[in-house]
């Protein structure tokens, strides 16, 4: 049989803007989510989701980093592809970037199956900040949006279950501590492309494990689904069960019949095959479908009004279009964790390909019609047949290596010695960001660096921390160390450990800032402000340059000091750390937002006004934020103008006990 399916390099050049470097103070705050459900929701849920809900939530994003150093500046720049077709379809893969599928296109016909971004520009809708729209992401980790999504995958050629060849990416989640790849494959003459995922959990504990495969579409389709019901969930954070397609007098099967963001979990019948479409007028689009481990399907609208308009023009380019998300997860909503026992795993295959089906009518003929067509272009005995014939092939080990990611899964391998057959982590992907956690690994001490700068990432898991623990109290060590021990729960021992590192410390401020944090928790603002300006203090007398590295460490500390400062009605301290700052951090977003607050808090109104009317773009907008409008609402007495209306849920007049549901980075 001759194999005419192939797997190349390729470059694709877009307008896009730079990531910049990551924040580089650790993220000891409560994590950043904007999907909790109300107290009240849960008497009313199934007891699995009930039981899941509450299963394992993460503490923080420790030992991730915050991606916020990214700009709303595009420029031409080559992303490296990897392109896998045959003669039906062609997929273009972004290793580099989270290994998304940013293209699928279904070549006798030269339609693109999925909405495909004409441009990359990063928003805070990841955990840890930095995500881009468009394509197929692999959400692994955690409720929301994974942390590798602006990441590189490691990626190779593998043999396929038909004799061809198939693209292998795979990585080390580092929020749950567990391996997964991610196995794409086109067999000869075949219209859908399949995907292999494994999630393996090498620990001798059982550990909390999340997916969701996020596809973006455009939004002028009809979305499919084999459910009469569905959880809806918004961002006022109620769940609550509505009916499928319609409620409230409106088919919500349409994403442009909702006027706020939401999402639709359908509740799809045990025993019914799982899959999701969104077809066009005419009935032509893009279908998901797969094993049945796969159980949850959604939809993801942002609805018509004003804010959610403006999040699409943010993500993309005006006039390109929008877009809509269906996705397929392991648990039947996104606020679930499921467990993963020790020392197994969990694996299903995937399918996407084209389907033409009528998509008007009554909601059970259409579904009935659709299912049908379904079948008869791809079996679903087909599918089950696909994942026996791939699991044989899983463990094969890689040829040809297309793309590296991280050297974390290297150390982790190294430090316990496990055996992962077709996902390596060599020893040869360590670099210096795992260099002074494998010195600590190989001699029981962990090196102080050979000159000043800023601190770099902590290691938390259990593990690490023991070793750090029983390493020399060298004041590096013992920050570390306090970073871990804060990740763990144990916050008094934790302030020990700083406050022990202050004797000795030749760089104060990073652990003065730990200390301003965890006052800040306890509820000593006027500390923690205190703190906030020392840390700012010092680490201004401390910074040797103005690289990348003390650049970005100085504009992350002034703007958590500037906020404290604020908290305690303290504007000329706050203006002190805003004059310090580098001008071209003051002229950051984020940070005239900032300068506007400051004015505020020192009775300048108009002159807090005058900013919004100079224009400014706060690139790290977070989602859900309402920082825009609150501010607005207090500097002016006009409606919020059309460029800062990110609202993604009704309008309530600020004051009376309004709760943000998520904290901007």
């Amino acid at each position: 049989m001759v194999i005419v399916t192939t797997i190349r390099r390729d470059v694709v050049t877009v307008p896009a803007a730079q990531l910049g470097p990551d924040n580089p103070l650790p993220p000891l705050s409560p994590l950043d989510e904007v999907h909790r459900i109300d107290d009240r929701d849960r008497e009313d849920l199934p007891r699995d989701v009930a039981r899941q809900v509450g299963h394992a939530p993460l503490r923080s994003l420790l030992p991730v980093r915050v991606r916020d150093g990214y700009g709303r500046t595009r420029e031409p720049r080559d992303i490296d592809a990897l392109v896998i077709e045959n003669d039906r379809l062609r997929a273009t893969v972004f290793p580099a970037l989270g290994g998304r599928i940013a293209s699928l296109v279904h070549k006798p016909t030269g339609r693109e199956l999925l909405y495909r971004n004409p441009v990359f520009q990063p928003a805070s809708f990841a955990l840890n900040g930095a995500w881009y729209s468009g394509g197929i992401e692999w959400n692994i980790g955690a409720t929301g949006h994974t942390t590798l999504s602006c990441s590189p995958l490691h990626a190779a050629r593998v043999p396929a279950p038909d004799g061809g060849e198939m693209l292998r990416l795979w990585e080390w989640e580092r929020l749950r501590d567990l391996p997964f790849q991610v196995d794409v494959w086109l067999p000869e003459g075949s219209d859908f492309l399949y995907v292999g995922v494994r999630v393996r959990n090498p620990h001798e504990h059982p550990v909390a494990t999340y997916w969701w495969s996020n596809i973006a579409v455009p939004e002028e389709r009809r979305v499919l689904a084999p459910a009469e019901e569905a959880w809806h969930f918004g961002y006022e954070r109620r769940l609550r069960r509505v009916p499928v397609p319609s409620y409230d007098g409106t088919d919500r099967t349409y994403p442009l019949n909702s006027t706020f963001a939401a999402d639709y979990f359908y509740e799809v019948p045990d025993g019914r095959r799982r899959w999701i479409a969104a077809l066009d007028g005419d009935g032509h689009g893009l279908v998901q479908t797969s094993t049945d481990v796969l159980r949850g399907r959604k939809l993801f609208v942002w609805g018509t009004g004003s804010g959610g308009r403006r999040w699409q023009e943010w993500l993309t380019e005006p006039g390109t279009g929008g877009y809509c998300e269906i996705q397929a997860g392991l648990a039947r909503t996104q606020l679930e964790h499921v467990r993963l026992e020790a020392e197994s795993e969990v694996s299903w295959l995937e399918a996407y390909g084209p389907l033409t089906a009528p998509p008007e009518g009554e909601w059970t003929d259409v579904l009935r019609e659709a299912e049908g067509r379904l079948e008869e272009v791809l079996p679903r005995a087909d599918v089950d047949a696909a994942y026996e014939a791939w699991r044989a092939h899983a463990d094969t080990e890689p040829g040809e290596i297309l793309a590296t990611g991280s050297g974390w899964g290297a150390l982790e391998v190294l430090r316990a010695d496990w055996k992962l057959p077709g996902t390596p982590f060599g020893e040869h992907t360590l670099g210096d960001a795992q260099a002074p956690w494998r010195e600590l690994l190989r001699t029981g001490s962990f090196p102080e660096p050979r000159r000043v700068r800023p601190p770099g990432g902590t290691l938390v898991a259990s593990h690490w921390r023991d070793m750090l623990e029983s390493a020399p109290a060298t004041p590096l060590t013992e920050y570390h160390l306090g970073v871990a021990q804060w990740h763990a729960g144990d916050r008094a021992q934790a302030v020990r450990s700083w406050e022990r590192a202050l004797e000795l410390a030749p760089s104060l401020w990073p652990l003065l800032r730990c200390l301003a944090v965890a006052d800040r928790e306890s509820g000593n603002l006027e500390r923690a402000a205190d703190r906030y300006a020392d840390a700012f203090d010092d680490l201004c007398h401390e910074r040797r340059d103005n690289g990348e590295s003390w650049t970005a460490a100085t504009a992350a500390l002034g703007r958590e000091a500037v906020e404290a400062l604020l908290a305690v009605r303290r504007p000329a301290a706050a203006r002190a750390v805003w004059a310090r700052l580098h001008p071209e951090t003051r002229a950051r977003g984020r940070f005239r937002l900032l300068e506007a607050e400051i004015l505020y808090a020192e009775g300048r109104r108009e002159a807090a006004r005058a900013v919004f009317d100079a224009g400014f773009e706060v690139a790290d907008l977070r989602e859900g934020a309402e920082a825009l409008d609150r501010l607005w609402a207090r500097v002016s007495d006009g409606p919020l103008p059309a460029r800062h209306d990110f609202r993604m849920r009704p309008s309530t007049p600020w004051g009376a006990g309004q709760v943000t549901p998520g904290r901007e980075r």
